[in-house]
């Protein structure tokens, strides 16, 4: 307890952010530290998991004494504590299981081990004070495009997601192929504002009648075949170039996020249409997207939905969510032992 307020002490190592955060009462921030390795990382194109492992164990004793230094506070005053189990990395999620798992033993507090996704949607909770469940959640990341029934804080139900791959792993390779680097999600959403969305005809691929499943692969060959014909046809050099690389990034993100929003509003109406009204919450890196923050407002304020979204630096990895995920597993009596262990894939 601090300030006789319920202290959690989070910790997530998914993948290359070592964060560790302190929340009071499930979903009050006072401290949320995090630790980037995007510098580390560009020079590969990508991240690499051995290489993230390891600065993981550089960075998180250092993390989490300023964690505790700015929220002034000291693990006598925590009550819970809380760490990603899954999915991610599996050398990078030992490093935070590992570190949680010390602090149990040695303190005797309960330990909670936390899906990923449970934490994405999560960060909501603390940006938007009042919102409870029910609701349709919309995951959308580097690693997760997925769309899911939150019947309850500890209830969630798939309703569909990629069959290949994610949204934010196709804005990283198509941003690889355009020479933009790496991260790609912020460095396509920025070149696009500078190209015409509609300048080339990606296809959308809806799948299936009814589907609320999604694929991305196949914009990965549009974009790479579209880059070859243009070099084919002298159009990939000079002021060319720039301006083709500006609309391919503008059209490729218009194709992807036109099937995002549609999907996730349809599936908004069909999955809590009896709520009035409905609730759409959109979680994950991608969520950070200003194009997919646009367009989803304006569908949901064309359709009635009420449309919840985190701050930015909400929507990436950190501690807090996790935290506050943590604390309503907790509540729920849902706690771990020392046997909790990583998970790569991990269903919901």
């Amino acid at each position: 307890m601090l300030d006789g307020k319920h202290l959690t002490l989070a910790i997530e190592t998914s993948c290359d952010e070592t964060s560790a955060a302190l929340m009071s009462e499930g979903r009050q921030v006072l401290s949320n530290v995090i630790s980037s390795q995007i510098d580390i990382h560009k020079a590969f194109g990508g991240v690499v998991p051995e290489i993230a492992s390891r600065h993981h164990l550089t960075n998180i004793n250092h993390v989490i004494k300023r964690t505790f230094d700015e929220a002034g506070a000291s693990m006598k005053d925590v009550d819970l504590i809380g760490v990603t189990k899954g999915p991610g990395l599996v050398g990078a999620l030992l490093v935070g299981i590992a570190t949680a798992k010390a602090f149990a033993l040695s303190t005797g507090k309960p330990l909670v081990g936390v899906h990923h996704i449970k934490g994405h949607l999560s960060a909501n909770y603390i940006a938007h004070p009042d919102l409870e469940p029910p609701f349709t959640a919309l995951v959308v990341s580097g690693g997760h495009t997925e769309l899911i029934r939150v019947s309850g804080y500890d209830s969630l139900e798939y309703i569909g997601g990629t069959r290949d791959d994610a949204a934010g792993e196709a804005y990283d390779k198509v941003a690889r192929v355009l020479g933009l680097g790496y991260p790609g999600g912020p460095l396509i959403d920025a070149a696009a504002k500078k190209g015409d969305p509609h300048a080339i005809g990606f296809k959308r691929v809806y799948l299936e009648k009814d589907s609320y499943d999604f694929s991305f692969s196949g914009i990965k060959t549009g974009v790479l075949n579209h880059i070859n014909t243009e070099k084919q046809a002298g159009r990939w050099q000079g002021s060319d170039q720039s301006k083709n690389i500006a609309d391919i990034a503008a059209s490729f993100q218009q194709a992807v996020l036109e099937v995002i929003v549609a999907k996730s509003v349809k599936a908004a109406e069909e999955y809590n249409g009896y709520q009035d009204p409905p609730k759409l919450v959109v979680a994950g890196g991608v969520a950070a997207n200003s194009r997919l923050r646009g367009m989803l407002g304006d569908a949901c304020g064309r359709r009635g939905i009420e449309l919840f979204m985190p701050p930015p630096v909400l929507c990436t990895d950190n501690a807090a969510m996790i935290g506050c995920a943590a604390y309503y597993s907790a509540k729920a009596g849902k706690t771990d032992g020392l046997s909790l262990d990583a998970y790569a894939d991990l269903s919901l």
